[in-house]
C-alpha cells in the first residue's frame, strides 16, 4: 500500500500540499522574526563568499561560456564581469555557489539549502527592483519549505541515492520565487507540482563537476516552476501526499509532518551550518576531533601508528573515498581530511585541497594506517577518533558538528573571517569590504543595485 493509500485510508489524511502552499502564501515579511533576518544576513554573506572564490573553477567557465550574455533582461553572473537570462543566471550562481563544496548545510534538508536558493532571491530581487529585506524573506521562506519536506523524509530519500540539495533545493528555489511574486496559495501548490517532476540529482556524481551542478540546475527548475505557475501553468496541485507523487516515489520513509515553521516563528534557516573546512561537511567533527587533540599534545602525523575514525555508516555513500586521486575528490575522502589535519594542514584553505595533495606519498602511507569503523550509535555529524601514537599511547576524542551556532555574535565574526579570506585573494580588499558593509545592511537597503554591481565586477 502507498503512503498516499494510507493517507486516504487514515480519518485524519492532511492535504500537505496545500497546507504548505497556505502558509507560504500568507507569509509577510513583516512577519518573520528578527532573529530569522539576521540568520539570512549570515547566510548571504557566506553564500556570496564562497560564490566568488568558486567562480574561478573550470566548470564556471564552461557554464559561463554556453549560457552567459544572452536575455533581454540581464541579470548578474556574480565577478564574471557578465551577465544572462533570468534562468541561466540562477544556474551559474547556483552552480558556482556549489563548486568548492564550502556552502552551508542544514541536517533537517540533509544538504546545502542556501545554494539553490540564494541565487533566485538575488535574480527576483534585481527583476522586480525588491527591498534588501523582501530578497532575504525570499531565502527565509525557500529555506523553510525546502527543510519542512526534508523533515518528512529526507534522510530515506538521501539514503537511496538522491542529493538532497538537488532535488528538495528546486522546491526551495520555486518556494523562494513563489514568496517573492506574492502567488497565491493555488499557484503555490502548481509551482511545487511543477518543481516535483523537474527535481533530480544523484549521489554519485559527487566528486565531479555535476554535483554543484545539481545546485543551479535547482535554482534553475524551481524559478521556472514558479514563474509558469504564476502564468497558469498546471500540475498536480497535492503532489507531496498524492499516489505516485513525492512521498511515494522518492521517500521510502516518509512520514508527514509539519507544513510551517513549528515551533511558530521559529525558522529553519536559523540552524543553518556554516563550514570552516573547506571539505565535505561529514568529515569535520573527524578534523574536529583530531586538531583538538594534535594542539593538546602536540603531536603530528610522523607520530601515528594507527588511525580510527568511528562514524555513522550513512557516511559510507558520502565521504569514503579511499585513495583520492584529485583535489576534488579529498573532499569526500574522510580519510584523507583526516590525516590533513593530524599533520596540521590549513584545511579551510581552498589550495590544501590539491591535485598534488591527493597524490602525496607521505598522506598515501598514513591513509593506509587509517580505518574508518561504522558505529550505528554516533550522529551523522559526529565522529569518535582513536589515535594510537609510536610511543605506545592512545589518544581519543569526539565532537559534534550538527549543533547550530549559540553565539551568534560570534558566528557572524567567524563569517566575516572566512568571506575576507575567499574574497579578497579574487576581487581585493576594497571591494570585499564594500561587499560585506553591503550584505551586513541588507535588511535596510531600498533595493540590491549596489550589491549586485558590486559583485558583477569581474
Amino acid at each position: 500500500m502507498s503512503i498516499a493509500e494510507r493517507f486516504d485510508n487514515d480519518a485524519g489524511h492532511r492535504a500537505l500540499t496545500r497546507e504548505m502552499a497556505e502558509w507560504l502564501a500568507g507569509l509577510k515579511a513583516g512577519d518573520i522574526s528578527p532573529s530569522a533576518y539576521e540568520w539570512a544576513r549570515h547566510a548571504m554573506l557566506d553564500w556570496f563568499g564562497v560564490t566568488i572564490a568558486g567562480a574561478r573553477e573550470p566548470l564556471v567557465d564552461m557554464l559561463v561560456e554556453e549560457y552567459a550574455g544572452d536575455g533581454s533582461r540581464p541579470h548578474v553572473v556574480v565577478v564574471r564581469g557578465t551577465t544572462a537570462s533570468l534562468a541561466n543566471a540562477a544556474l551559474i550562481n547556483g552552480a558556482t555557489s556549489h563548486a568548492l563544496d564550502y556552502d552551508d548545510v542544514n541536517r533537517r534538508l540533509g544538504g546545502h539549502p542556501t545554494a539553490p536558493v540564494a541565487p533566485v532571491a538575488l535574480a527576483m530581487g534585481e527583476l522586480l527592483g525588491a527591498s534588501g529585506r523582501d530578497v532575504l524573506a525570499g531565502l527565509i521562506a525557500g529555506t523553510e519549505i525546502e527543510c519542512l519536506i526534508g523533515d518528512m523524509g529526507a534522510h530515506g530519500h538521501y539514503e537511496v541515492g538522491f542529493h538532497a540539495t538537488a532535488t528538495l533545493g528546486t522546491f526551495g528555489a520555486a518556494a523562494a520565487a513563489a514568496h517573492m511574486m506574492k502567488l497565491d496559495a493555488s499557484a503555490v501548490r502548481h509551482a511545487i507540482g511543477i518543481a516535483a517532476s523537474q527535481a533530480a540529482g544523484l549521489k554519485s556524481n559527487f566528486g565531479t563537476m555535476t554535483k554543484p551542478l545539481h545546485a543551479g540546475k535547482a535554482a534553475m527548475n524551481g524559478l521556472m516552476a514558479a514563474r509558469l505557475a504564476a502564468r497558469g501553468f498546471t500540475a498536480n496541485d497535492s503532489i507531496i501526499e498524492c499516489p505516485m507523487g513525492i512521498a511515494d516515489v522518492m521517500m521510502p520513509d516518509f512520514s508527514s509532518g509539519a507544513t510551517q515553521p513549528n515551533p511558530v516563528g521559529y525558522y529553519a534557516i536559523e540552524q543553518t551550518l556554516f563550514k570552516y573546512h573547506a571539505a565535505c561537511y561529514l568529515t569535520h567533527a573527524s578534523m574536529n576531533a583530531i586538531n583538538e587533540l594534535r594542539m593538546k599534545h602536540g603531536i603530528g602525523l610522523d607520530d601515528l601508528r594507527s588511525l580510527a575514525l568511528h562514524v555513522n555508516p550513512g557516511l559510507f555513500t558520502v565521504c569514503n573515498i579511499p585513495d583520492p586521486a584529485t583535489g576534488l575528490e579529498i573532499k569526500f575522502s574522510i580519510r584523507h581530511c583526516a590525516v590533513m589535519a593530524l599533520d596540521g594542514a590549513d584545511t579551510a584553505a581552498l589550495e590544501t585541497y590539491s591535485d598534488a595533495n591527493a597524490v602525496d606519498a607521505r598522506y598515501g602511507a598514513a591513509r593506509a594506517k587509517t580505518k574508518v569503523v561504522g558505529t550505528d550509535s554516533i550522529d551523522r555529524m559526529a565522529s569518535r577518533v582513536v589515535i594510537e601514537l609510536n610511543d605506545g599511547r592512545t589518544l581519543e576524542s569526539m565532537d559534534d558538528v550538527g549543533v547550530h551556532a549559540a553565539d551568534v555574535a560570534g558566528q557572524w565574526d567567524k563569517l566575516s573571517a572566512k568571506f575576507q579570506s575567499l574574497t579578497v585573494p579574487v576581487v581585493g580588499k576594497e571591494r570585499a569590504g564594500k561587499l560585506a558593509r553591503e550584505i551586513a545592511g541588507l535588511d535596510q537597503a531600498d533595493d540590491i543595485k549596489a550589491l549586485m554591481e558590486a559583485a558583477k565586477q569581474g
